[in-house]
């Protein structure tokens, strides 16, 4: 594979992650009421920190987006 190749392989694969984090951050944020977010937290707290490290973070800006918004 030549360099150029490679690079545009790359680039493709972080595009393909970046538009499949948005549809997740965009799914996470429908989770907008506290008894929503308790639900959400709770059912993440069931599983492997390793596996829900990424919902995690997610979780965790949008709370803290939340605060500043106040």
């Amino acid at each position: 594979m030549s360099t150029i190749q490679a690079i545009r392989s790359e680039l493709a694969t972080r595009r393909a992650a970046r538009r499949e984090r948005l549809h997740l951050e965009r799914q996470l944020a429908a989770y907008d009421t506290p008894a929503a977010r308790l639900e959400i937290e709770t059912i993440v707290a069931r599983h492997n920190p390793e596996e829900t490290h990424e919902v995690r973070q997610i979780l965790n800006r949008q709370a803290v987006d939340t605060l500043i918004r106040r």
